[in-house]
């Protein structure tokens, strides 16, 4: 058996119970974390457990439980932030006071690179390409790996669910729109890493998720 190009592990980390994901490229060993909300002796022993060397952090959207302890992670592992979009830099800036609100530590950072649609970005010798997905944040991202049929999709869409748009400069017809124009393209054998709860495919929410499923969208 081949052993495949890259690996990915969940470790749902903080209260909230936020999927940050573990990826690495196996022929380098090399790996980043995507959206350390926190827990990070967690993290760091998934890391040292597999034998990855991180060498970057990367993140989908500016929320605290998704990225409210990537400063001092990047700090005591001397690596770079990269993402969300710029976009979301209003809640970054404002961690401080949403961890202060939630129990969770929230440092406000500003991030080595925004990421911006028809980026990319690399972990080892793997390259992602960037989708910008806004709606329930309006500089969320998603990072797809087309050669292992992954996106990590944070909170854009759950498994029977889609993202919240009741926070401030959410919008529920952008997210609506950011699925169907940038994800369901990718393909229905597309497995995905949401935010939380777990795994699905973009085939089985065209099928069966009540907000975003092919039939829902033809009757609306």
């Amino acid at each position: 058996m081949t052993t495949p190009p890259m690996k990915a592990a969940i470790i749902p980390v903080t209260p909230l119970q936020q999927n940050c994901t573990l990826l690495w490229c196996t022929k380098t060993m090399r790996g980043a974390f995507v959206d350390p909300g926190g827990d990070l002796d967690r993290l760091k022993a998934a890391a040292q457990g597999q034998g990855v060397t991180i060498e970057k952090i990367l993140l989908t959207h500016g929320h605290i439980d998704h990225c409210g302890s990537a400063k001092p992670l990047a700090d005591e592992l001397g690596v770079k932030i990269e993402g969300p979009h710029i976009a979301d830099k209003f809640w970054i800036d404002r961690l401080d006071e949403d961890g202060a609100r939630f129990g969770i530590l929230g440092v406000p950072f500003e991030s080595d690179r925004w990421l911006e649609e028809g980026d990319t970005v690399t972990v080892g010798e793997l390259s992602f390409d960037v989708y910008h997905c806004p709606g329930h944040t309006p500089g969320h991202v998603v990072f797809h790996h087309p050669d292992s049929k992954l996106a990590i999709v944070g909170d854009v869409l759950f498994q029977g669910s889609i993202g919240r748009t009741d926070f401030p400069r959410s919008n529920h017809a952008d997210l609506i729109n950011a699925i169907v124009t940038k994800l369901w393209p990718l393909g229905d054998d597309t497995a995905f890493i949401p935010g939380h709860g777990p795994m699905s495919q973009f085939a089985h929410e065209r099928r069966t998720n009540p907000f975003v499923g092919d039939r829902v969208l033809a009757g609306a």
